[in-house]
């Protein structure tokens, strides 16, 4: 019988925007998914980028869409960005908290003090913690770029340009970091969420994980970061990054196992490479009746109903050369069989 991921890998490190959901609504398959592999033995932590909420609610958000979670099962980027500051400033020291109510309680909860940003000396601080927020105004990043400008620790708790919605992608963190960057005339000192190593780290460390699996949506944060530290990874195709960017994804960025969603978590693991995945044969590389190769720099695939194992055969067709072939093509058919087979 093949060993499920659910069975192989002790801990799900989960990222939540665009796997466990969009917005307000749970991705379809997620609750079912992440139950099944509970069943199998696996433990879940929610390790998320998103950093303006606090632990408690995301818990609290998560059991409303009938997937159980405490507190203690939620890392945010928030917690990883204090840690670190915490490591490199006086206990009690002042912090300007940019972002939603998570960034202050997790400076709070690390010894700090938060400070607010309308607060009158909010640009006599030792450090400055952004993380995102809805509510984030112009005087937020204002009071930021001065506070950087006079000489405070900049530390971002994630990098991610944007945020997934139910009708699209909006400005995350990382955009709004841009306009601090900006006035400030300069980057930030640290970043503590995916692809940096801190959040990833620290989420390791809380849930003793001994062989971890990052599951993701993004090969530029949730993929990378896994690659950063050197553990597996799942990409499932509910959130930013499609087919074609998995065909096309870059080294350092390139997941070990791809899947439709969280219910990949139990089934048979699609591996990209390795052992169980494609192998190369004189015509490219097949798995089962799928196979994918180049051809006059065109990634071509044939693989029948299998959407899944012709998406595995074509990561490896295209990864395996240099330079890198096109792939729109290849990954509209995979995206037409899969419609197809999964509505």
């Amino acid at each position: 019988m093949t060993e499920v991921l659910a069975r192989r890998h002790d801990v799900a490190l989960l990222d939540l925007d665009g796997v466990v959901y969009i917005g307000d609504h749970a991705v379809p398959g997620a609750a079912e998914g992440l139950e099944a592999a509970q069943a199998a033995g696996m433990r879940l932590a929610f390790v998320t980028n998103n950093a303006g909420r606090s632990p408690e609610t995301v818990a609290e958000h998560l059991t409303s869409l009938g997937i159980a979670a405490s507190a203690e099962d939620v890392v945010t980027s928030a917690q990883a960005g204090a840690e670190l500051l915490a490591a490199r400033i006086d206990p009690g020291s002042r912090v300007l908290a940019i972002g939603g109510p998570g960034v202050a309680l997790a400076i709070e909860r690390s010894g700090l003090t938060s400070v607010d940003p309308d607060d009158a000396s909010s640009i006599d601080v030792a450090a400055v913690l952004q993380g995102f927020g809805r509510n984030v105004a112009w005087t937020d990043l204002s009071a930021a770029a001065l506070a950087v400008q006079r000489g405070a620790i900049w530390v971002l708790t994630n990098p991610d340009l944007t945020l997934p919605l139910p009708d699209g992608p909006a400005p995350g963190n990382g955009s709004l970091a841009r306009a601090v960057e900006s006035a400030a005339g300069r980057a930030p000192d640290d970043v503590a969420g995916k692809p940096y190593p801190a959040l990833m780290q620290t989420s390791i460390e809380r849930t003793k994980a001994r062989d971890p699996l990052v599951v993701g949506d993004r090969l530029d944060t949730d993929i990378a970061g896994a690659c950063r530290t050197g553990v597996a990874s799942l990409l499932v195709l509910t959130g930013i990054s499609g087919i074609a960017d998995a065909l096309s994804a870059r080294a350092g960025e390139r997941p070990d196992y791809v899947g439709l969603d969280l219910t990949a978590l139990t089934a048979p693991p699609a591996a990209t490479g390795g052992a169980g995945g494609p192998q190369p044969d004189e015509s490219g590389w097949r798995l089962g009746a799928a196979r994918a190769w180049v051809e006059e720099g065109e990634l071509r695939v044939e693989c029948g109903e299998n959407w899944l194992a012709g998406l595995q055969c074509g990561c490896a067709a295209s990864w395996a050369g240099e330079p890198s072939p096109r792939v729109a093509a290849a990954a509209a058919q995979l995206e037409r069989v899969r419609r197809t087979v999964v509505p």
